[in-house]
């Protein structure tokens, strides 16, 4: 089954607490086996791969409740239910959300005072945050997840748009970047030169030119499809040159051929479609630059360590 909200998490988070004193990783697995997650759930991250999701979810479930005073923290990352939080299990709820976390003082103090100093846009933004089933680190993935599909999607169109010259000069930029090629000056006299042999051009592995990888670069539109006819013809150069290691870059997709092939081959062949494209150029900053930065903070609890 799909990994349950913070909001049902709520629930299970208090009974778990209302058993002893105890840590999110061990009421996370606790958990987990309640609801009969698999290993691979137990183990899903978030988007931005910094934290399991399961745990993220106990975590905010956790974090409400304790503004409602239905749990306490005795210690370091130690949390327990609270006498409040073992008199609401007493009466059996079906359900614990954030609708019923207003329904306590300490709980509404914690919620105005969060949206206080905000404008009316924020404090709509502010309560749908609270309400909404996904915790507030998932609706940031959610929200840079968006713009980054957007962000490659416009990569791809403009790419396209450009001569085959400024193909190949952004491959040679984006190979630097990823550290091949040695330098700048380099990468730029070998790639694109050679133009025979069904080879576009060749590039350092390393700084000391130990090793060579051959690049096949192919601008085409979006909708294509290259097939495995094409990629034999690719490993049929890479054999003509001696080469072990080749690169194929294209700003369209690979058939399913075209990627079982490249796999049972003696030759080591990288496919890079264009949405894998798209991605190492924003992950090396190609053809990209940062509009903002967000930082996302968290308690340091060894500051406050005895």
């Amino acid at each position: 089954m799909a990994i349950p909200d913070y909001q049902t998490l709520m629930l299970p988070v208090l009974k778990v607490a209302a058993q002893g004193e105890t840590r999110v990783p061990i009421a996370s697995e606790t958990i987990a086996d309640h609801f009969g997650l698999s290993q691979d759930e137990r183990e899903e991250l978030l988007p931005s791969g910094k934290q399991a999701l399961l745990h993220n979810r106990v975590h905010w479930a956790k974090f409400y409740m304790t503004k409602a005073g239905l749990i306490d923290s005795p210690a370091r990352g130690v949390f327990i239910a609270s006498d409040a939080g073992k008199a609401l299990l007493a009466k059996d709820p079906e359900r614990i959300d954030v609708d019923l976390l207003k329904t306590y003082p300490e709980f509404m103090e914690f919620y105005d005072k969060s949206n206080s100093s905000k404008s009316d846009g924020q404090d709509t933004a502010q309560e749908q945050s609270a309400t909404s089933d996904a915790t507030p680190e998932e609706q940031i993935d959610a929200a840079h997840s968006i713009l980054t599909k957007a962000l490659k999607a416009d990569l791809l169109t403009r790419v396209h748009d450009q001569t085959p010259t400024f193909f190949e000069h952004l491959i040679v930029e984006l190979l630097v970047a990823m550290g091949y090629g040695g330098s700048h000056d380099s990468a730029a006299r070998r790639l694109g030169k050679s133009g025979d042999g069904g080879i576009d051009g060749i590039i350092d592995e390393d700084r000391l030119g130990l090793d060579r990888i051959y690049v096949q670069a192919k601008r085409y539109s979006p909708e294509q499809t290259i097939g495995r006819p094409a990629i034999q013809g690719f490993v049929g150069s890479l054999i003509g040159f001696g080469a072990t290691k080749g690169v194929f870059v294209a700003t369209c997709t690979f058939s399913k051929q075209a990627l079982d092939y490249v796999e049972n081959l003696q030759q080591r062949v990288i496919l890079i479609d264009g949405d894998r494209l798209a991605e190492l150029m924003i992950e090396f900053g190609i053809g990209v630059r940062v509009s903002r930065i967000v930082q996302v903070k968290r308690l340091d609890e060894d500051f406050f360590a005895d």
